[in-house]
Parts: structure tokens; sequence; C-alpha cells
């Protein structure tokens, strides 16, 4: 295939439910790595659960093979049956068994899907070797939060969820912390495990034009001091804790106010909005929605610092989106990439209760100025040391290489023994 700056031009596959960048995280991160492999000549494609017509896949920056099922029947039919909301479709496997040889590597994208199982019944006796990224779907917290739901999935990973990590080539996790959680959610849990790096694309663009164009998408937050909220507006990214911790201090620090913008996915924003008017701080609260692009970096740069609340966070891109950004970060001890933060002093963590949440505003609204930027700029310094993603991708493309590499050689090694034991004629 060539050569590269890590060795020869691979062609990888990853499989996930969706393409949508609503869902978070994980399709960000392969549209963002993706656009570092390409320039050194690699080739990366998606296949999802997506039906063919879906405007997120066929808009992709990368190629996409949608294999969901469509049509207003199919999406009558999954509201009633929970096999097509778990995202089965019959041309997942037949698509992956016929195209998987054309690749040197196959990553799949999360569980609880039937992107996961599907691909482990196309690949599991495949010569092209899958990896998983779990992408905190392991976490304990969800098996607390939603203990009916865990009745079901603990039935479902005793049955097949297991297999997908067990016959999975390497078992994927962002953190330590993430794999150390990972292991007390189910059994029988048995993965050949390895922690790799992840993060994002530095900030770049225009300052001016970045900030002009949030202002005209928010404009009653326009010449306010702000502390920002960019994430899935989710139960689990515990807004409602920070409502009522940025209401607690509102009346002290009269000339901040709060944004909260992101993709209101499961219908919380009208119950968070209420709650703001009981606490009285409607006026001060925004909600842009869904921030992309120059609209999104312009919030980083307008604000103050930043806030990621989370009960549950396996890594937070918008984090390392913050700190790229300069802007001290305020998160919970429960957003995996805490204890880095802490050590590098790039802002400050506590624990997801209303009232250490409080703290943290205090803290970082009471710094002056230079305070503030002293630590956005450890907070950068950081993420250049850590989650700048040339240096993350390329890495784990070159884990990749060395693993098939690697699995050439042992396996040129078997072919010459199996011959040395054939009998001389």
């Amino acid at each position: 295939m060539g050569n590269s700056a890590t060795g020869r031009q691979m062609k990888i596959l990853h499989v996930i439910a969706s393409v949508d960048p609503r869902g978070g995280g994980p399709i960000e991160g392969i549209f963002t790595s993706s656009a570092v492999w390409q320039r050194q000549g690699h080739e990366r494609h998606i296949v999802s659960l997506d039906p063919p017509e879906a405007p997120c896949a066929v808009q992709a920056p990368v190629p996409v093979f949608s294999v969901g099922l469509s049509g207003p029947v199919f999406a009558w039919l999954r509201k009633l049956i929970p096999l097509l909301r778990y995202g089965y479709t019959p041309h997942l496997t037949h698509w992956l068994t016929k195209n998987a040889d054309h690749y040197d590597a196959v990553i799949v994208n999360g569980l609880w899907n039937y992107a996961s199982f599907g691909a482990w019944r196309a690949l599991r006796k495949s010569s092209t070797p899958y990896f998983v990224f779990t992408h905190g779907m392991l976490d304990p917290w969800f098996n607390r939060a939603y203990p009916i739901k865990t009745v079901f999935k603990t039935i479902h990973w005793k049955l097949f969820e297991h297999r997908v990590l067990r016959d999975a080539a390497l078992v994927l996790f962002t953190t330590e912390e993430e794999r150390a959680l990972a292991r007390r959610s189910f059994a029988p849990y048995h993965a050949q495990e390895l922690v790799v790096g992840y993060g994002t694309h530095d900030i770049g663009g225009h300052p001016e034009t970045q900030i002009a164009t949030f202002s005209a998408t928010c404009p009653a937050a326009k010449n306010r001091k702000l502390i920002l909220f960019l994430s899935r507006i989710h139960e689990k990214k515990g807004v409602d804790l920070l409502i009522d911790a940025f209401a607690r201090i509102a009346g002290e620090y009269t000339d901040f106010d709060l944004v909260v913008a992101g993709p209101d996915q499961v219908g919380l924003q009208a119950q968070l909005e209420s709650l703001a008017a009981k606490r009285g701080v409607a006026t001060r609260i925004h909600w842009p929605g869904m921030l992309t692009g120059d609209a999104k970096w312009g919030a980083f740069r307008a604000a103050e610092f930043f806030v990621l609340p989370s009960h549950q966070e396996n890594f937070g891109i918008v984090v390392a989106e913050a700190m790229a950004s300069s802007r001290p970060v305020l998160i919970t001890d429960k957003v995996n990439i805490w204890r880095e933060i802490e050590a590098d002093d790039a802002g400050i963590v506590v624990n997801d209760e209303t009232a250490a949440i409080e703290s943290g505003l205090r803290r970082l609204c009471s710094m002056n100025t230079k305070e503030r930027e002293a630590m956005g700029e450890r907070a950068r310094k950081s993420f250049l040391a850590r989650y700048a993603i040339e240096n993350n991708a390329m890495s784990l493309l070159a884990m990749i290489q060395n693993f098939t590499q690697g699995e050439t050689e042992r396996q040129a090694s078997c072919d010459r023994n199996e011959y040395t034991r054939l009998p001389s004629r």
C-alpha cells in the first residue's frame, strides 16, 4: 500500500450505531482523527446502522455505508419492537462478511446496540482483526442510574455482549479510570485491554469572527461574563445541579451569566428552564441549542470558564476543546480525565453535588482576570501535552499497524512450522 509517516498505509473501518453528530463524543472523535489519518495517506470508512437516506450519513466528512432499515413502516415499527430499537438490521453482518477483508482492521465503537453484536457475528472468524472502543458504556454509574434496564443488560451481557469483548483483538479505553470502572459492571468479563490516547483538534480560525458568530447566535449573552456548559442536554450531564449551583451565586456575581448549549435529545430542556424560573435565574441563563463551527469556538472564546458537572463522563471531548481554547475547566470527579486536570492544575475538580459545584463556581468567579488567564494557560499547556489529536490519532494508528504486522509475522511463522512438519516425499 506504500509508506507514510507511520509505516505502510492503512485502510480502517469503523462500525458505529449512528454518525449523527448529536450523539456526542465517539463520532466526533472519528471525524476529527480521520482528517489526521487522511493527511498521512490512510483511508478510513464507516459502516453505520443509519438508514441510507439519513442526512447525517449523506453529509458526513468520511465515506459512510449506511445499512440500517428505512422507510415509514420501519420508523413506525421501531417504536413498537425492541429488537428494532436495538438497531437490528440483517444488512450489517452481510455487508461485513462481504467487505471486511478489504480492510486492515475494524474498530467497533460502543456497546449495547446491534453494531457491536452484529460486528462480532460477522468478524469473530474473520482474518481481519477487530478492536472495540467501549466509550464508557461499561461504567457502573449506568447500572445504578437505570436499575430496571440493568436487569435486561445483565441478561444480554451473559448471553451475547461479553463475547464482543472476549473475542476482540484488543479492547480500547481512553483512560485508566475507564478501564478500572469497566471491570466492575458485568460478569463474565474477559478482555485483552489497552489504554490509548484520545483527544481533539486544536482551536483555529479567527477569534473575532468566531466570537461575532456566537454573539449573533446568542445575542442576549453579549457583553456579559459567561460560564459555558456545552454538551448534550441529558440527565447524566448534571445540568440541574449546575442551575441550582448557579442560582446560589447569581446574586453575588451579578455580572456573570450561564450559557447552556447543546442538543436537547431527550426532551429535558423544558424541565430545566422551569427549574431556572423557579430559582429566579431564568433571565441569566441562555439556551442557544447545539453549536457547531465558528459559533462553538466563539462560545469557548467568549466564556470566562467552562463547566461540565457530569455524573458520568468517559472522556469529555468538550473539556479538551475548552482547554485548547485556554479556558479553565470546572469538572466533577466523574469525568474520567479528572486526575490529569487536577495534576496539571488546569481547572477545578469537585464532586457531583450541588454544594460542591457551587463552591467551584465561587472559586472561579472570584478569581481576577489574571488568575483565570493563568489557569487557562495551564489548561492549554495540558491540552497540547495530553489531548492534541495529531499525536493521539497517530499513536492509535501505529498501535494497529504494530498489531497487524505482528499477527502477519506470527501467521507466517506458523505456516513455516507447519511446512517443516510435512512428511518428505
